[in-house]
């Protein structure tokens, strides 16, 4: 797909033929396409049908937009999702940002959402069909007139005269994905030192990033979208040295401007609760063991136990009917005599993989349960329970 391809689609014809493969599935498409070419350019119809199944791959990040958006593989790959987009956003209009610089804006996932939270942006990127792509979105949405897309080099671009930054560097090479902060395109010290130049910024990174490489002037979020880790953001002009863990579609947030202190280690109780992967990122289980009033099963694995049971927005709470030490044998026996036919398998701590429990312990019946592979005091077990009922 290039450049000429989108200014096609964006025709009277494409608009047309981008209709017509609206709902293709991958078993209609060879007859589709010999139909179409009797009516279309073979290579309009090449296009629209690519289109087509971006689109559909979109959809998970972009809901409804999905179907009216324009994409390129990668952009369905490396662009922010709506739910994120749309916190981050918020935060920014919170903060009384106005007028946002984009920096590295891909499609336009970030630009979007800023617009529509009633922020003029500048979106730069340095990809001639990036930049197609994102000014077909900004229209699509009818967005665009909150939307300027520019095709700059961003190490180039001045920031001077804007409310806020955010830069999202790409942290994908010719090689695949990197785990190097320089190595990111462009470096990660660059869009750093390109946010400090604002009132207000953020700076996407990995979310396995370090704490020890968190800058001390920074604010680090860590945000998760339905229980899923999605991304982490490094914020300046916020709360510097803060450490915080959002989890949409809720919007709770957990936030500490020091470490809590290490919670007790104890027996496993009646309750267990899985923290969710934001605050299990953010370092944060301690502050949800204080507020459940429970500990840890180890000193080394992010799940609190607890005698009573707590509401909470920050982990999902279990009942616990059994703890064993760990053996397959044992549990098969055990979900066999409780007609167990549904088994759900967490692990932390542990190196069994769950496809091989269930092919090993050959659950059936009509019951269900959950078994956490994890340890105990340091020791390899099983805990046994079921979801508590109305969390």
């Amino acid at each position: 797909m290039n450049v000429e391809d989108i200014e096609a689609l964006l025709g009277p014809a494409g608009q047309e033929l981008l209709e017509e493969v609206r709902d293709l599935g991958p078993e209609d498409e060879l007859a589709a396409a010999t139909r179409l070419r009797k009516r279309y350019e073979p290579g309009l119809v090449a296009a629209a049908m690519a289109q087509g199944r971006l689109r559909q791959r979109a959809a998970a990040k972009f809901g409804p937009d999905a179907a009216r958006m324009y994409f390129t593989p990668n952009g369905v790959e490396q662009a922010t999702r709506r739910a994120v987009a749309e916190h981050r956003a918020a935060r920014f209009a919170a903060l009384g940002a106005r007028r946002v610089l984009d920096l590295c804006g891909g499609i336009g996932g970030d630009a979007l959402a800023l617009a529509r939270a009633g922020i003029a942006v500048v979106a730069v990127d340095r990809d001639p069909l990036t930049v197609a792509v994102a000014r077909a979105n900004a229209i699509s949405l009818g967005l665009a007139d909150l939307i300027e897309v520019r095709r700059a080099d961003v190490m180039q671009t001045q920031t001077a005269g804007y409310d806020a930054v955010f830069a999202d560097p790409a942290r994908r090479t010719g090689r695949g994905r990197t785990f190097d902060p320089e190595a990111y395109e462009p470096p990660l010290s660059w869009a750093l030192a390109a946010a400090r130049t604002a009132p207000y910024a953020a700076v996407k990174v990995a979310p396995g990033i370090p704490h020890e490489a968190v800058p001390q002037d920074a604010e680090a979020e860590w945000v998760s979208d339905h229980g899923d880790v999605k991304e982490a953001a490094l914020w300046f002009g916020t709360a510097p040295g803060a450490k915080g863990a959002t989890l949409l579609p809720s919007g709770a947030r957990l936030t500490a401007a020091v470490p809590p202190p290490a919670p007790p280690i104890r027996p496993v109780g009646r309750f267990l609760y899985e923290p969710d992967g934001a605050v299990v990122r953010a370092h944060l289980v301690a502050a949800v063991a204080e507020e459940l009033g429970g500990g840890l099963i180890d000193a080394s694995i992010a799940y609190v136990t607890a005698d009573e049971a707590r509401p909470t927005a920050y982990a999902t709470p279990y009942e616990i009917t059994d703890v064993l030490p760990f053996g397959l044998k044992r549990l098969k026996a055990l979900l066999r005599e409780r007609g167990v036919g549904v088994l759900t398998v967490k692990k932390r701590g542990s190196a069994v993989e769950p496809e091989e429990v269930r092919r090993r312990v050959r659950p059936q019946g009509p019951h269900r349960a959950t078994v956490f592979l994890t340890r105990v005091a340091g020791a390899p077990s099983m805990l046994i329970g079921q979801p508590l009922t109305g969390s």
